[in-house]
């Protein structure tokens, strides 16, 4: 009985050896090759990548398919990059960028971006969903959702080893169905929203005088309609005889690069709106203004900037600034300065980071952004009034309040403001204020182009302006 033991053990031994020898032949031949070769031959790894392929399409447990493996393969590839502007996309992903783009698709309005799964992550951000900023008007926007927010769970899926594609295909789908968020805010608040999907038209201006000689010109989205849209707001300006003009570039989250120079043409003259620099000597240009220009260089121009401004609305920020055109309020940007560039395979593509832009004063602002002239923002909040404002987020206490009374009387907010005092809540009334502000424009079809009120960054840019401290020229 031993002996017979100790034969089926031997052959077992033997078998496994013979089978570890097969894949080492297999497997390690090319890789042997590779290093033979030299690491820098991608059709080495090519061949390598197709001989596993056809390993696992030939041994794997169950079938496979080969879609699924050529499209895991592609995203690894990217993902090793550490780049989250740079990833595979599918023929899904593919429509959904044009979709996007052209300012047309369906959803719940969000700018989103995320740091790629199993790669190294920066430090500085979360590995999960980051709202870049919300798309004004939209289900997101309504119900309360800002710019620098975490989406940790979509229906209770956790989002930090999602792919991007992932993400969208859960947050996109038929307008009118449900979907749910979870919400981290400022580290500690967390709250869950319903969202119901709607089809998507992204506004890209927005404009009015705030008084006979100052405009306002709020700039949403670089799309390819966004000049056209941009010069009938400033021709309006001009009939009305404006003598200065704020450009608010808040929550803008970017857009095509044509779209953002031909926008910078209206006020610069002859001069440099940015430059893009690559490994290739072809993929640096330099983009410049024509000598005419729509706004005359007497008019005074503050621009209000913040975290969620990005990409296309940094360029703009920074070839105002540099070109002493503007002067800039508000926080620093989010600090997306390369240029990326998508290529088609077949229905497939993929979108990689071919350059990066330079301002004109060739200051690149990639994970950076851009500093504020003035830096402006709300007072901190403290430790104790942090807490009454987490209670009142988490609570949808404000939310609640508008439900219940869609067109506040005075007496209405005087005491609602009581009744959370007696509750113990330490916020200011002007704070409390602003948050019902805030609701009812979210929750209003036509809200307010702006809010003069109670936004401390516009209020600043029109003392700016009023007290003629505007002194580049």
């Amino acid at each position: 009985m031993l002996s017979i033991i100790n034969r089926e053990k031997y052959l077992w031994t033997g078998a496994s050896i013979f089978i570890v020898i097969v894949l080492a032949l297999f497997l390690l031949s090319p890789l042997t090759f590779a290093q033979s070769a030299g690491s820098n031959d991608p059709a080495v790894y090519s061949e390598i990548l197709l001989q596993v392929m056809r390993f696992i399409q030939n041994y794997y447990i169950d079938d496979v398919d080969l879609t699924q493996l050529y499209e895991g393969a592609m995203r690894g590839m990217f993902e090793s990059l550490g780049d989250p502007h740079s990833v595979f996309l599918t023929a899904t992903d593919m429509g959904d960028l044009t979709t996007t783009t052209t300012g047309r698709f369906g959803g719940v309005g969000l700018y989103i971006s995320k740091q790629p799964p199993s790669t190294a992550r920066d430090e500085r951000r979360l590995p999960y969903v980051r709202v870049v900023a919300p798309i004004e008007g939209t289900p997101a926007h309504r119900l309360g959702i800002s710019a620098g927010d975490y989406i940790t769970k979509i229906d209770d899926k956790p989002t930090d080893d999602m792919t991007m594609s992932e993400v969208l295909s859960h947050l996109r789908g038929e307008p009118g169905t449900m979907v749910n968020v979870t919400i981290l805010r400022d580290g500690n608040i967390v709250f869950s929203v319903d969202i119901r999907r709607e089809f998507i038209v992204v506004p890209t201006v927005r404009s009015a005088m705030i008084d006979s000689n100052t405009a306002y010109l709020r700039i949403i989205k670089f799309t390819p309609v966004t000049p056209v849209d941009v010069r009938a707001a400033l021709e309006t300006f001009a009939k009305n005889g404006y003598s200065s003009l704020i450009i608010d570039l808040r929550g803008n989250p970017g857009g095509l690069l044509s779209s953002v120079t031909d926008v910078a043409d209206f006020f610069l003259s002859d001069e440099v709106i940015v430059s893009t620099r690559s490994r290739i000597p072809r993929e640096n240009q330099t983009f410049r203004a024509r000598r005419s220009t729509l706004v005359p260089r007497d008019i005074p121009i503050v621009v209000l900037i913040d975290r969620g401004s990005a990409s296309a609305s940094e360029i703009l920020a920074g070839a105002l600034r540099d070109n002493n055109r503007a002067f800039l309020v508000g926080e620093q940007t989010f600090g997306k300065g390369s240029v990326q560039q998508v290529r088609s395979i077949g229905d497939s593509g993929f979108r990689l980071t071919m350059s990066r832009y330079y301002t004109p004063a060739g200051t690149s602002i990639d994970r950076i952004g851009i500093t504020p002239d003035k830096e402006m923002r709300e007072e901190p909040l403290s430790q104790e009034e942090l807490e009454s404002h987490r209670r009142i987020i988490e609570g949808f206490v404000i939310q609640e309040f508008v439900r219940s009374k869609p067109n506040p009387t005075e007496r209405d907010i005087s005491n609602f403001l009581t009744q959370l005092r007696d509750d113990g809540n330490v916020l200011q009334d002007r704070v409390i204020r602003r948050l019902i502000r805030n609701e009812l424009n979210r929750t209003n079809n036509d809200p307010p182009v702006f809010d003069l009120e109670f936004d401390v960054v516009l209020q600043a840019a029109v003392d700016i302006i009023r007290n003629k401290a505007v002194v580049k020229q």
